[in-house]
């Protein structure tokens, strides 16, 4: 009988080739396909897992002093996202598209921004010398103080002892002494410097995200629906959604209520305001802070001897706000993810205080995850279960 002179050779050959080496070591293995089921194949998945998550606590753990720039980019990238979509329908995808949004949504912020310094800038100037003038003469006690209802004895006291006496404004101004200043424009410098590579990166993260947007949504899908299924996606789109929601609900209804009270200010003859109105707006667009910028304008405006103006702009100021926080905010960001007020309420001031700003919009999208997930799991009937994504 004849054999074979070129048997068959062993299913599943491996190669491995060591460094600087040209040999190979061949044998018998199976196919991954094989081991599935079987203890071992259990087994490779568990350390591809591991081996995944290791790299990914590493990437993390590497990139966590630029993950917020990666985190706002993100935030930037959802809010624009349906808007870009439809001016990419209409005019085309071409290149030039993200980089004009990117440009836009940063000039958004740069102009406020700019303008804010700059009268900032010049309010401190002035301020500054204003400082040096009454640290030689005093503040003389205004007229208006003769007119006020309760305790006009003991703060005209306070502010005879206080203030119109320029030894004890001296100990009040010692803050301003040039060694300490010096040190308090370094430390300002360093976190504008800081604050601005931030900005820098997060801008170069949303174009990259706009450019290579649709590719990654389908990527992230794939993803998600091979590792959670179908509910995995129902929660990236809560979380959306509740983005999109806060960007309203928080952003533009700040803004919104800036633009009031500033027409409030320009009519209350207010010190500067245009630089009061973008900072109410600025502080508005976190839930009970605007109003501290509002008292802040009205005493302004009553140390010029204007009582009535004053307490028209705290009572404006706090019926806009009152109806802001309770009713429109409430419907935008729990309108859009079917989320109680309390559930939004404890995102955004939970979220401010764990993330800063960023908490404005991690916060509520974390809070709609879990809000979904607990209709998921209290859900009492599979019609109800199949409506809530599970």
């Amino acid at each position: 009988m004849m054999t074979d002179q070129n048997p068959t050779p062993p299913r599943g050959p491996s190669k491995i080739f060591a460094k600087g080496q040209d040999r190979e070591v061949e044998g018998d293995f199976p196919d991954e396909s094989a081991l599935t089921s079987s203890p071992l194949g259990r087994a490779q998945r568990r350390a591809r897992g591991l081996l995944g998550f290791f790299f990914i606590a590493l990437a993390l753990f590497t990139l966590k002093n630029f993950l917020p720039a990666l985190l706002w980019g993100c935030v930037f990238a959802i809010a624009s996202w349906p808007l870009y979509q439809r001016t990419e329908k209409k005019f085309g995808r071409t290149e030039w598209l993200p980089m004009l949004f990117t440009a836009a949504i940063a000039l958004i912020f740069l102009i406020p921004l700019s303008l804010v310094g700059f009268k900032a800038a010049e309010e401190a100037q002035s301020a500054l010398h204003w400082i040096d003038e009454v640290r030689h003469t005093g503040i003389p006690m205004p007229e208006w103080l003769n007119d006020l209802p309760f305790e006009r004895a003991q703060v005209a006291r306070w502010w005879q002892n206080n203030l119109v006496n320029p030894e004890h404004l001296n100990r009040l101004f010692h803050s301003f002494d040039a060694g300490h200043g010096m040190a308090v424009t370094r430390q300002v410098t360093t976190q504008v410097a800081k604050r601005a590579t931030l900005f820098l990166f997060s801008i170069l993260t949303l174009f990259f995200l706009l450019r290579d947007g649709a590719d990654l949504i389908h990527r992230v899908l794939v993803v998600s629906n091979r590792t959670f299924g179908k509910r995995g996606e129902k929660l990236a789109r809560q979380m959306i959604s509740s983005v999109h929601g806060t960007v309203a609900g928080l952003v533009l209804v700040g803004l919104g209520e800036g633009l009031v009270m500033g027409v409030a200010y320009v009519l209350t003859d207010t010190p500067q305001p245009l630089l009061f109105a973008m900072l109410t707006g600025v502080a508005a667009m976190i839930p009970f802070l605007g109003l501290p910028t509002v008292v802040l304008a009205a005493l302004l405006i009553m140390i010029q001897g204007k009582m009535i103006s004053a307490i028209v702009v705290v009572v404006l100021g706090a019926i806009v706000i009152f109806v802001a926080d309770h009713f429109i905010r409430p419907a935008l960001i729990g309108g859009s993810t079917q989320m109680p007020f309390l559930w939004v309420l404890l995102g955004i001031l939970a979220g401010v205080e764990t993330w800063g700003l960023l908490g404005l919009f991690l916060g509520p999208a974390i809070m709609a995850a879990v809000h979904l997930l607990w209709r998921i799991w209290s859900a009492d009937s599979e019609q109800e279960l199949q409506e809530e994504g599970g």
